[in-house]
């Protein structure tokens, strides 16, 4: 019989206040459907996403209350060790994930489909799996399918702190590209350093010469600095504008270098079963901020709205 279970909900959507719609308290379990199947959480990361839900982008107010969380990882009903690809179909064309038309990860239970489930790798934590759905997927398919580097290039990646911004350090490194990034902050940069990033500058600084790709998660703050910085024919990949979505688009330097702008969101089943064995054969982790339990959710979403976290705020179950 289904009972009751905690869980992190988006009950309001208020694009200035988004914290005021956060709920944390007892939720229905999810009702069983053909084809789905019933995992119990042990560990979710939480993602910028889950803050845009408060606000209204990607959902309308017909849909809440809506279980937040896109990151999980569990046991599903036979006891297996799983991670969730919170991909679960297309919506007009575009990718639909959890949280959008379906409840999230944030509670004790979540209801997936039985093809999203991928096996967790005996290396990673719980916290570390819940890591890599959503912002470690993002930078895997953004450095490895979209960006056209080769081993011995040199990257860009903009915001050392994000979660698809370390993730793209370490990744980036481990590929063996030559690895900058950027920061307000002193010491993101020099945790940026610390990650395996060759060289840390502050926002906006001149490079000592173009790169030839751009990881950009940030958007209107960083968007004229990545253009510049990138050499003739070079290419910017773009998953993320969370400074703003409207930046000039400097077309004359576009056009006239021929640069490449790649939009690129998460990442196929098949990616993510990639990341896995990437992370089970070699020494690459993700990048932990803090690890809580999921009663103490708000605490997270304030710990990343203020830009506080370095790397993945995960809640434990």
């Amino acid at each position: 019989m289904l009972g009751p279970m905690f869980a992190v909900s988006a009950v309001r959507i208020d694009s200035k206040d988004p914290l005021s719609g956060l709920e944390l308290g007892e939720r229905d379990e999810p009702t069983p459907r053909p084809g789905w199947t019933t995992v119990t959480v042990k560990a979710a990361a939480l993602n910028h996403h889950d803050l845009w839900t408060l606000r209204g982008v990607g959902i309308t107010e017909d849909k809440l209350p809506m279980i937040l969380g896109c990151d999980g990882a569990g046991l599903d009903e036979d006891g297996n060790e799983v991670i969730i690809h919170s991909v679960v179909d297309p919506r007009d064309g575009k990718p639909s994930i959890l949280t959008e038309a379906y409840d999230g990860t944030f509670a004790q239970k979540v209801l997936v489909p039985k093809a999203n489930l991928v096996p967790k790798p005996t290396a990673l934590s719980w916290e570390q799996a819940a890591c890599l759905p959503t912002a470690w997927l993002t930078a895997y398919r953004m450095l490895f399918r979209n960006s056209g580097l080769r081993p011995g290039d040199t990257v860009l990646i903009q915001g050392a702190g994000g979660g698809v911004a370390t993730a793209a350090i370490v990744l980036a490194r481990a590929a063996g590209f030559r690895v900058w990034t950027t920061s307000r902050s002193e010491e993101k940069r020099a945790r940026a350093v610390e990650l395996g990033a060759h060289a840390a500058f502050e926002s906006g600084a001149r490079l000592p010469e173009r790169v030839d790709a751009v990881m950009e998660t940030v958007g209107a703050a960083t968007w004229s600095h990545s253009v510049k910085s990138l050499r003739p024919e070079g290419t910017i990949v773009i998953s993320g504008a969370t400074s703003g979505a409207m930046p000039p688009a400097e077309l004359t330097r576009v056009f006239f270098l021929q640069l490449r702008i790649i939009g690129s969101t998460m990442g196929s089943l098949d990616e993510l079963k990639a990341l896995a064995r990437l992370c089970d054969t070699t020494d690459v982790r993700p990048v932990v901020d803090s690890v809580m339990p999921l009663a103490q959710a708000r605490t997270g979403f304030e710990r990343m709205e203020q830009g506080e976290a370095f790397g993945k705020v995960v809640f434990t179950l």
